[in-house]
């Protein structure tokens, strides 16, 4: 499948999701298709956000886990999850795994130690990479979400691959409230 298929079935996805649920906001399409930098939209929308890291573990992956980064069940993965925000108000809840094996050390550090964006680290190693996304869905909150977002509303999700060398470098799931980035 070719970038531009890829490109195509996201918006169809996106499509699917307005029948269901009515017109999505051109900042959520946005937000759901882009195949560049959140972190670069949210600073564009917000000025310069940040993000608080909720877990930050290393962990075997499991047959899920490994699957989707295409290594090898109990290979270690960097599990993370992030809340990115502006003035503690929060804006996209993100998980993310990273096979430890294709990091190198400057990035793996920034990543454990730093409340760092992983646009960021990319950027300040001048990694080369690309994002495919894959998914793109409204799921019903969880009681998690709703204590973190204040709100029971559903929630828009997307999952991608970062890819560099041709290899799955991160795989990441970014969530937000169906009534945020509202266009005005």
């Amino acid at each position: 499948m070719n970038r531009k298929e890829i490109n195509t079935n996201i918006l169809n996805e996106i499509a699917k999701l307005e029948k269901i649920h009515g017109k999505l906001s051109n900042t959520q399409k946005i937000l759901l298709a882009t195949d560049g930098s959140v972190t670069t939209i949210l600073d564009v929308l917000n000025g310069k956000i940040s993000i608080k890291t909720i877990i930050q573990q290393f962990e075997k992956a499991d047959d899920e886990i490994a699957k989707l980064l295409n290594i090898n069940v109990n290979e270690d993965v960097n599990y993370r999850v992030v809340l990115m925000h502006k003035d503690n108000k929060p804006l996209i809840h993100a998980i993310s795994y990273i096979p430890l094996e294709r990091l190198d050390e400057n990035f793996k550090k920034d990543l454990i130690m730093a409340d760092m964006p992983i646009g960021r680290i990319l950027r300040k190693y001048n990694i080369e990479s690309r994002r495919e996304v894959k998914n793109v869905a409204i799921e019903n909150t969880n009681s998690e979400l709703k204590k973190i977002f204040k709100t029971d509303v559903n929630l828009l999700s997307r999952d991608y691959n970062i890819i560099r060398n041709d290899e799955v470098l991160i795989w990441i799931k970014e969530t937000f409230p169906l009534d945020y980035f509202l266009d005005k």
